[in-house]
């Protein structure tokens, strides 16, 4: 059965389509794409339509990953369209949930940090790397490569 998996941060330009990135990347060295669909959004509409920012991009370039999503925001029908929504951090996890009417639907289970899948890393959740310098952005890489590995494992055992 496949399982569709959502990235999501704030503006969908560096973070979630990281991991959207990442995630691709591994599941098809795993030869394991067949089992997923995978997309990335983000709860602000400022840059629907652009390519993740072009220093997320030469940062995961630089590791062999291509990012090549655009961006957009995500909507209440995607709550119900994925299996799983795996967000950066908590006010973004705060966001996703408030798109459901009911605070107490079913689908905000379904909702978790991304870092909750992390192995080698104490933190739980991914700095926005946007307004700050290089490190931001391999810092980003190096928390979400980890995190995809636990991800992924949890998903195929």
């Amino acid at each position: 059965m496949v399982k569709k998996i959502l990235f999501v941060c704030l503006g969908n330009i560096c973070r979630s389509p990281a991991a959207e990135g990442i995630f691709k990347q591994k599941i098809k060295e795993r030869d394991l794409e067949k089992l997923f669909v995978v997309d990335s959004a983000g709860t602000g509409s400022w840059h629907v339509g652009n390519l993740p920012d072009k220093r997320m991009r030469s940062t995961a370039l630089s590791r062999g990953i291509e990012l090549t999503s655009r961006s957009r925001q995500i909507e209440e029908n995607d709550l119900y369209e994925f299996d799983q929504i795996l967000v950066m951090d908590k006010a973004n996890l705060d966001a996703v949930k408030l798109l459901t009417k009911d605070q107490n639907n079913s689908v905000n289970s379904k909702i978790k940090l991304i870092l909750s899948y992390s192995k080698n890393f104490q933190l739980d959740e991914v700095p926005d790397p946007y307004y700050g310098g290089q490190n931001g952005f391999d810092k980003v890489i190096d928390l979400l490569d980890d995190a995809m590995d636990g991800l992924i494992d949890s998903l195929t055992d």
